[in-house]
């Protein structure tokens, strides 16, 4: 079998089909390289192959598992039967009970061949459980139709918890790992961090926060840029709770004296859902951060970021360039990886050839070959970059420029006919020259290759649910730097919170942009090795808009806040 990087259900269905003689491996090859590059579900292609039909591979599945195929459609379910599994676990785990018979439970489920779900299966639930085969697109009617979209709360699940007796749980050897994952396994504990990211995926949060104290445990979502922090969980559920995110994520559970990094795939409301795990000790046990990635949430178009018209004409001239480079700086979490994947989807074109390098691969998009930089075994952006320019490519995205030499590298790339799309992180547009030269960059290969930069930032914008307009007081106009005559009597608004909004006022992001152009009078700016400050003011002459007054139009407009802008901007 290749070396591929199959996951439990892609793997199953491999073998299943190589012991019936269905498939070679060869063609199943192909058809994993396909599913790669289109992102295409692992089965859909292999029935537009015609290797075999959904029902003869619903009913291979059966067979091989000792269990049958079931049509939900047919099947009249008793509500005693669907209480017998919570809607959380039932959305999490992709399943629907469909029978009890003699203490057993019968689910139907979208994934039947992953036999770790069906364990844990039988600890949430509380009895024994049995696998039977349903098509996948009838579970997910199944779930939208037993288990509307109100899910159990964190907050209930609390409640529940409050009655157990969990002392005993966390009393077990913290420092032995098979005491560690019997705690993990608890039932209460596996629905309680179920529920936690199933929420999270819910509320569109790009982090999950938990962090042990000294006399308290916080789990906090990140939502919109803003850390929200739920109903607070008894202390000692910290160890369970943390051990089970660890082995979910396949980590080492024992090891608590150093950082760990792992992945989690989850599916939840039929979406395939990537959770980055990073674990860091401190002195009171581990803080763990979960990255959401959510394929569904992020737009991966230049229309859809929010730019006015006249930046985006900018932006599209640039990258359709031939050669150069195009930087786009920003701190972390200010969108700049999004705005260079919108950027890359626009220019993806068969007849050039795409080249990525990314720490890590955060999503995957047709015709562009992705290669995830990892610094522990050698493989460096400017190593990356070094093997791409003998791969003959047309455009080259780096994820960011972290060092001399990769600086160096793009600079090379861009002076031998290539494209370059990558990061920095500078406080504004006119600073990424200044980062380059402070690297080592000589000013002359900045200014013969360097077409533009682009700063951005994110702020939150006003729920429209909730939205209020108000006469604004002077002490915010002189905080903007603003007169009453520049306002030309128009109000601010703000959000006083509602249910839509979770009570915050605010609801999405909006892009905050600084465009500059890298013009002759600026590149001789940069050969002077003039400070930003000159070439800030140079570009403004020409026409750049600050983030700052990018920010004003956007209060002026009714979609963001005084605070906002002038939190992210100076």
């Amino acid at each position: 079998m290749p070396d591929l990087d199959l996951d439990a259900e892609t793997n199953a269905i491999w073998h299943l089909l190589l012991d019936a003689n269905k498939a070679t491996e060869e063609q199943l090859t192909e058809i994993y390289e396909e599913h790669q590059r289109t992102g295409k579900a692992f089965t859909a292609v292999l029935y537009n192959y015609g290797i075999v039909t959904e029902d003869d591979l619903m009913t291979m599945i059966a067979e091989n598992l000792g269990t049958e195929v079931v049509k939900l459609k047919e099947i009249d379910i008793s509500k005693d039967i669907i209480k017998k599994v919570s809607a959380a676990t039932a959305r999490m785990y992709g399943v629907i009970p469909v029978r009890e018979e003699f203490d057993t439970l019968f689910v139907a489920a979208r994934d039947p061949m992953n036999f770790r779900m069906i364990d844990e299966l039988h600890y949430v639930v509380g009895m024994d459980c049995r696998v039977l085969v349903a098509k996948p697109n009838e579970i997910e009617a199944g779930l939208d139709h037993f288990y509307p979209e109100k899910a159990d709360s964190v907050k209930d699940v609390l409640q529940e918890m409050e009655g157990a007796d969990l002392h005993s749980i966390t009393e077990a050897d913290s420092d032995d790992a098979a005491s560690l994952e019997a705690m993990a396994s608890n039932a209460p504990i596996v629905r309680f961090v179920d529920v936690i990211l199933y929420q999270a995926v819910k509320d569109q949060a790009s982090d999950v926060h938990f962090e042990p104290f000294g006399d308290e445990f916080r789990i906090r979502y990140r939502i919109d840029g803003a850390l929200y922090e739920m109903a607070p969980p008894p202390k000692h559920l910290a160890v369970p709770v943390i051990s089970r995110v660890k082995v979910l994520s396949g980590l080492n559970i024992a090891e608590r004296r150093l950082p760990q990094d792992g992945r989690i795939e989850l599916r939840i409301g039929g979406r395939p859902i990537d959770l980055r795990v990073s674990t860091l000790p401190t002195r009171y046990g581990e803080s763990v951060v979960l990255r959401v990635l959510d394929r569904e949430v992020v737009a991966l178009d230049l229309e859809n970021l929010g730019m006015d018209q006249q930046l985006l004409r900018g932006v599209r001239g640039v990258i359709e360039r031939p050669n150069g480079i195009f930087v786009v700086t920003g701190p972390t979490g200010s969108g700049k990886t999004t705005t260079l994947y919108s950027c890359l989807k626009e220019v993806n074109d068969p007849q050039d050839k795409l080249l990525t390098a990314e720490d890590p691969v955060e999503y995957n998009i047709e015709g562009i070959i992705q290669v995830p930089v990892k610094e522990s075994v050698g493989m460096t952006f400017a190593r990356a970059l070094r093997a791409f320019l003998r791969q003959d490519p047309d455009i080259i995205m780096l994820g960011e420029v972290r060092d001399l030499e990769t600086a160096r590298m793009a600079i090379q790339a861009s002076l031998t006919g290539h494209f370059v799309l990558s990061t920095l992180h500078t406080n504004d547009a006119p600073g990424a020259v200044t980062r380059l030269i402070d690297m080592g960059v000589e000013p002359f290969l900045i200014s013969s290759t360097l077409i533009a930069v682009l700063s951005q930032r994110l702020i939150r914008r006003v729920c429209k649910n909730c939205r209020v307009e108000y006469e604004p007081e002077d002490a915010e106009l002189t905080l903007m730097n603003l007169t009453r005559d520049d306002i030309g009597g128009r109000k601010f608004s703000y959000g006083k919170g509602c249910e839509v909004c979770s009570n915050t006022g605010y609801k999405g992001r909006l892009g905050l942009y600084e465009f500059m152009f890298v013009s002759r009078a600026i590149r001789e700016q940069i050969n002077k090795r003039q400070p930003t400050s000159v070439i800030r003011e140079k570009a403004v002459q020409e026409g750049m808009v600050s983030m700052r007054l990018n920010g004003v139009k956007a209060i002026m407009d009714g979609i963001t806040t005084v605070e906002e802008v002038v939190k992210y901007t100076s």
